[in-house]
């Protein structure tokens, strides 16, 4: 008796798809062959192929958003974890875009389809950044009064080394060089500078 068809099967069919054709001639039919179905098997699980595509890229974002997390460790001080945190985000972009341009050009047009992809991606990365700030105030090793705007004015200043935009930049051989600069920078105002509150006080 054949296997009952899931949800997950069909999501890594489509990515393997995706990865074989790219995004403008993958079709759910090219899915359904794949995985020896009729393509109405497939709309059974996913109505339409924005839907599909949708449920892919977030299945791929959420792979990157467990990554991340496992950066983090408890022991190191939230000035060491913010480094190794936007490195690794760094490194992780870096080496896509370099090892696998097909594939790092799929997903940049998949989570440019759908509005909602880059706010939930940007929304899960953002909050991570905020518990590292958030642990650094716990033991006063941070300074700030918000820590959610603080951590999206992390992720704003640091963009050039993690936005698909930037990415043609990422093979500068001084590009480690000032990643170091603006990291160092950041740290340095997260300990000793203030970040003025949503209202304008200085």
């Amino acid at each position: 008796m054949a296997e009952a068809l899931t949800g997950e099967a069909i999501l890594v069919a489509t990515e393997e798809v995706l990865r074989r054709y790219g995004p403008a001639k993958a079709t759910v039919v090219d899915v359904a062959k794949a995985l020896g179905v009729s393509h109405g098997s497939v709309y059974r699980h996913f109505p339409t192929k924005a839907a599909l595509r949708e449920a892919v890229t977030r299945r791929w974002l959420d792979a990157i958003h467990v990554e991340m997390e496992s950066v983090l460790d408890a022991e190191a001080s939230a000035a060491d974890n913010l480094r190794a945190w936007l490195q690794h985000l760094f490194d992780r972009k870096r080496l896509s875009h370099i090892d696998e341009p097909e594939l790092f050009a799929t997903f940049k047009v998949l989570v440019s389809e759908s509005c909602a992809i880059p706010e939930y991606h940007i929304g899960h990365l953002v909050g991570q950044i905020a518990r590292i700030i958030s642990a650094g105030v716990e033991t006063h090793e941070f300074v700030t009064d918000d820590i959610q705007r603080t951590a999206q004015a992390v992720w704003d200043a640091t963009q050039v080394f993690h936005h698909p935009a930037h990415a043609q930049e990422w093979g500068n051989p001084h590009i480690q060089d000032a990643f170091d600069a603006v990291v160092s920078l950041v740290v340095a105002g997260l300990r000793y500078n203030r970040i003025p509150s949503a209202t304008g006080d200085a």
